[in-house]
């Protein structure tokens, strides 16, 4: 018979936990019986991709202890299945006990016997897939809950390729992980070990190649030195970017780069945002204060682990707006694109990437240039995994998922805010050149293959009973299917839970498609208590379509 998450709890109390650990399991106990179960009722899932969760003590929590287990899984995993010398690149970010789970991390795999790289400082998850296959390494780990709000953390693990982990190797590191059931299976202290793996510091030796790899992806320099004094503001909020992105915008050129104070400072509980993503409008507020003040033309900012970017331009009447994930990418794609072209470097064996819930638009885009189109799961893994397979067969441009995320050229084999920024500020020059703004450059882009809009709506469902209505909801959608879409008859629908029909590996994902062209993906997030309705429409009508299927959907 299963334990009850009072047992669980229990054991904590009476094991071998630190005085200072179950001292917060009495309190939750006594004070918080809702916030007691959810901590016990189950272990932490180490996904496919690695651990994410609300930090605290239990089960179901990012801890040292969780922590540690799942490393020594990994470890386990490492030393039954790969060849040679072992080693791993070790990365982490500016939240609440980042520093403290890759300190962890890093114990438990020199305990090992494991040759640990480690940063001395903060960095970004796109320099950590540099570093990896940079220093040979057979995996990382990269401790962020990337945009999560403050009371999160976690623990992403990537492969040999600088990618995150994929199928088979993801769901053979959870078997090892899931094997160990206690914190007594750890390997805590590498001094106690007989095979001690050496712990390597890394710091600006690698910032330095990271910084010369990516600046060296750049296609327009000559309009960067005419328009090296566009006004750019960069906030980090309060992330990993602080130094590396500025550095990377002043390599390549760029002289007016603008600062928001408050938000240069590395603090995990992001003072001055309610949630430090660049998806929300709010976390961009006193970037757009310092950008009317100083007459900015783009505004950049990017999540605390430095992996997306947003951005806000100047409309037609001098007022900064914000622009999505799918209009960034597709004006990057089309850029990048006709740079390409026009650089002579097309020749037939280039492609793109994007996920099956990202605009459209980036496929009508690359088909005008004669540029193959790769479609994918949601999650830049698989993007990075289209890119280790076709790797000296055919070459990869860059790739772009709604969310934010966006790369370019191989260098990283994850998704990339410091390039992405250099990007797009290189974009904004080339248009000065053209006596465009950026904003108008998606007008010019609409106005060649049509207007699309996209939309997202996700629905908060937190705790146990929150896991069991997003279950309820997907099970309800798969056996009654919307009959249309914004009075659009439905004609097709995927499940990606079928992956003989798909030809991609399973993933709980339902799409809709009406007889209009327009789409409707619904996804439970993996790393957040939410689901998700992804909305496209295509054509002049695209604005009110949007609005009728959030209604008909988001209830």
């Amino acid at each position: 018979m299963a334990e009850t998450y009072k047992e669980v709890a229990q054991r904590w109390l009476d094991g071998n936990f630190d005085p200072e650990t179950k001292g917060e399991v009495l309190k939750l106990r006594n004070n918080d019986p809702v916030g007691f179960e959810d901590a016990f009722y189950r272990n932490l899932e180490f996904g496919t991709g690695g651990l994410r969760g609300i930090m605290g003590v239990g089960t179901n929590r990012m801890n040292k202890y969780t922590v540690g287990m799942a490393t020594q899984g990994l470890a386990n995993y490492m030393l039954k299945n790969c060849e040679g010398e072992l080693k791993i690149c070790i990365s982490y970010d500016s939240r609440n006990n980042s520093k403290l789970f890759a300190r962890i991390t890093a114990d438990v795999m020199s305990a090992n016997g494991i040759h640990v790289y480690i940063f001395d400082n903060i960095r970004p998850t796109p320099e950590l897939s540099y570093a990896i296959r940079l220093k040979g390494a057979t995996a990382g780990v990269m401790v962020t809950a990337s945009h999560n709000p403050k009371e999160y953390n976690g623990y992403k693990v990537f492969w040999s390729d600088g990618g995150q982990i994929t199928s088979p190797v993801d769901k053979d590191i959870v078997a090892e992980v899931n094997a160990i059931t206690d914190p007594s299976m750890v390997k805590f202290n590498p001094a106690e070990s007989k095979v001690q793996g050496e712990i390597e510091i890394m710091g600006a030796d690698v910032d330095e190649l990271y910084l010369r790899d990516i600046c060296s992806l750049t296609l327009s320099p000559e309009a960067v030195a005419k328009h090296s004094d566009l006004k750019i503001v960069y906030t980090p909020l309060h992330g990993t970017g602080v130094r590396i992105a500025r550095e990377a915008l002043e390599k390549v050129g760029f002289r007016n780069v603008y600062h928001v104070p408050e938000q240069d400072v590395s603090d995990g509980n992001f003072p001055t945002v309610v949630s430090p993503n660049p998806e929300e409008p709010a976390a961009l507020t006193l970037a757009l204060q310092v950008a009317d003040k100083v007459g900015a033309d783009l505004v950049l900012a990017t999540d605390p682990d430095a992996d997306r970017m947003g951005i806000a331009v100047r409309d037609n009447d001098g007022r900064m707006v914000l622009m999505n994930g799918n209009q960034t990418a597709s004006m990057l794609t089309h850029y990048i694109l006709t740079r390409w072209k026009e650089l002579g470097k097309l020749d037939g064996r280039q492609y793109i990437v994007k996920t099956i819930v990202t605009s459209e638009l980036l496929r009508a885009i690359a088909d005008s240039f004669g540029v193959k189109t790769y479609n994918c799961l949601t999650g830049f893994k698989y993007i990075a995994e289209i890119v280790k397979r076709n790797e000296g067969k055919e070459v990869f441009v860059c790739g772009g998922e709604e969310s934010y995320g966006f790369n370019i050229g191989e260098f990283v084999r994850d998704k990339d805010a410091p390039v992405a920024c250099i990007m797009i500020a290189e974009c904004a020059a080339w248009c000065a050149e053209k006596g465009l703004t950026l904003y108008q450059y998606l007008q010019k882009i609409y106005e060649e293959y049509g207007y699309y809009r996209e939309g997202l709506v996700s629905l908060v469902r937190k705790g146990k009973a929150g896991v069991e209505e997003i279950a309820a909801i997907m099970a309800d959608y798969r056996q009654n299917p919307p009959a249309a879409l914004a009075s659009s008859p439905v004609v097709k629908v995927i499940d990606y839970n079928k992956p003989e029909e798909t030809g991609m590996p399973k993933s709980n994902v339902l799409q809709f498609f009406s007889a209009d062209g327009d789409v409707v993906s619904v996804r439970p997030s993996g790393t957040e208590p939410k689901i998700k309705f992804y909305f496209g429409a295509h054509g002049a009508d695209a604005d009110a379509k949007i609005e009728k299927l959030k209604e008909q959907f988001a209830k």
